[in-house]
């Protein structure tokens, strides 16, 4: 594993902003895409880039089972307030969280990955390690699911809403087997409460009670840290 350690966010959105600059310019076509905190300035540096994304297609990690890509919750939502509006792809893919047919959603994701190859996937990390919403337990192999959020989970995403109880318990993720499968990785991480899955990412055994451990196996990932995420490495 790559690691650059930066001093805030801002940095390491500029970071993650060149790696797939680079990346672009090399051939990249294909972009998989993360949502929460940790990603947002590398969003917005893309956006006050001068980079025409038009004919390029992205591949979002996640979605939460039953909303809908209009509701301001949703992670549709979020990338087109994000990204999209202000920067088009050619095709931007997220899972259909208002298909309550879970064998439906997900296979038809597993498709667009397959037509899709992934040149650069994007990701975050939970505190509990997940990586997309693959939580501890997940298949190191696998391919795109419903899976059930922790609380560990659920607590981190509730600040996101007016109601504890209005936080989705269900999630449509991208498995880490197709994750894996994306020609280079980037995994930004900012703050002292990612520390201790940091740490396991990188040092610990690859196993699946530390999701984002596969990436040992990966041969070009890119950590982005500030020194706070970095701080038990």
């Amino acid at each position: 594993m790559n690691i650059i350690k930066v001093k805030d966010q801002d940095l390491g959105g500029k970071e993650a902003f060149n790696i797939i600059a680079t990346a672009i310019k090399n051939g990249a076509k294909v972009l998989g895409l993360a949502t929460g905190s940790s990603p947002i300035t590398m969003y917005n540096e893309m956006t006050n880039s001068d980079i025409d994304f038009s004919n390029m297609t992205s591949v979002n990690l996640d979605e939460y089972v039953g909303l809908k890509a209009d509701n301001d919750q949703s992670y549709h939502y979020f990338m087109n307030e994000h990204l999209f509006s202000k920067k088009p792809f050619k095709n931007s893919y997220v899972p259909d969280g208002s298909n309550p047919d879970a064998a439906a959603a997900t296979s038809e994701y597993d498709k667009i990955i397959a037509d899709n190859p992934i040149d650069v996937q994007v990701l975050g990390i939970g505190r509990n390690g997940h990586i997309g919403f693959n939580e501890p337990g997940s298949p190191l192999d696998g391919k795109t699911s419903k899976v059930a959020l922790t609380e560990s989970t659920i607590e981190a995403n509730k600040r996101f809403f007016d109601d504890e109880k209005d936080v989705p318990r269900y999630a449509y993720s991208m498995g880490i087997g197709s994750i894996m499968k994306a020609k280079k990785i980037i995994l930004v991480a900012y703050g002292e409460n990612k520390a201790d899955a940091i740490a396991k990412t990188v040092n610990g055994p690859v196993t699946e009670d530390v999701p984002a451990s596969a990436l040992q196996n990966h041969p070009d990932v890119t950590l982005i840290l500030d020194d706070a995420a970095a701080s038990k490495l």
